[in-house]
């Protein structure tokens, strides 16, 4: 096997990257979301790849507190990461490298899922000025990867949100059931209703019902594995097709869906403009059929009688905005 070979700089070479300027730019430009912070915890370097990731622009960020404009918050209930537990801080105080995960606040309003690596910056004299920070995404694409390559016909995809249509999901929880064996349970299906969607939209308009939509299915998708599948299913309502082979259970699953969505808003005129849901969610037996499956979800709900919407002889419509 051939050895490789260090590259190696002549002094005159490395004199050339010692500018300030460049070394900036340098790093500005790089792919991987980076941030650095000072004592204060105010952001005065973010990178291209930072803009990419959150949605933030760089003259949008700069000078600003993350203390007072939190842009990361673990996954555990009730814990921000603006307090000990803020990996930059701990970089600081520990002058240890910190790895964590935790959510990032996209711009449009919805939580993107990253890995967090901090680790303290020095000064010429050893003495600690700020963190560097970098966070990779853990779900990148994962609209994008959904598909069966033609998830982008307006006959497989649902044109408000871009998740799969009715007929996509139908497909989908077709093909999960015609593999399952008595005893198992690998398939969770899971229901989300947009409670109040048709008085938001009548009041507010088209397009607010929609992004709001389109911020819920994000939100959605942020807490899901590329292999799951969110589907519009009716006006007002969603189907989560999801792998049931997790640590986490499928309650726990769906007390965070909630958690999440529930802290989600869009801002519209000025103001924060929301709606509540409802979660509810069966494991596929086998014997299941899309019908008995969706019928047994729509019972769970509140006052729920198996009628589902869509569907001849009951109230409700198709997706449509």
């Amino acid at each position: 096997m051939k050895a490789h070979r260090r590259v190696r700089f002549a002094p005159r070479q490395m004199a050339a990257f010692e500018d300030a300027e460049i070394c900036r730019d340098m790093l500005e430009n790089v792919p991987v979301a980076l941030c650095v912070v000072d004592l204060q915890k105010r952001i005065v370097f973010w990178s291209s790849g930072a803009e990419r990731v959150t949605g933030h622009l760089r003259h949008e960020v700069l000078g600003h507190s993350c203390i007072a404009e939190p842009l990361l918050h673990c996954d555990q209930p009730g814990c921000e990461f603006c307090d000990e537990h803020c990996p930059v801080a701990c970089a600081m105080k520990t002058s240890q490298a910190v790895d964590s995960s935790g959510f990032l606040r996209h711009k449009d309003g919805h939580e993107v899922p990253v890995r967090i690596r901090a680790v303290p910056v020095y000064n010429q004299h050893r003495s600690i000025i700020g963190a560097l920070s970098t966070f990779e995404e853990l779900q990148a694409g994962i609209s994008r990867e959904r598909g069966e390559g033609n998830a982008s016909s307006p006959d497989y995809e649902d044109h408000v949100t871009g998740v799969a249509s009715r007929a996509m999901m139908q497909a989908h929880l077709q093909a999960k059931l015609a593999s399952l064996s008595p005893g198992n349970y690998s398939h969770w299906v899971f229901l989300v209703k947009v409670q109040g969607l048709a008085h938001f939209r009548a009041s507010l308009g088209t397009e607010a019902a929609s992004s709001l939509l389109r911020l819920m299915v994000r939100t959605v998708e942020s807490c899901l594995w590329i292999s799951d599948v969110v589907g519009r299913w009716s006006d007002d309502q969603f189907l989560l097709l999801v792998d049931g082979h997790r640590e986490e259970g499928l309650e726990a699953l769906r007390a965070r869906i909630r958690r999440m969505l529930a802290a989600e808003g869009i801002e519209w005129w000025g103001e924060r403009r929301s709606l509540p849901v409802l979660i509810v969610a069966t494991a596929a037996e086998s014997g299941d059929t899309v019908e008995s499956i969706v019928q047994r979800l729509h019972k769970l709900l509140p006052g729920g009688s198996g009628c589902v919407p869509g569907d001849a002889g009951c109230a409700g419509g198709s997706a449509g905005s």
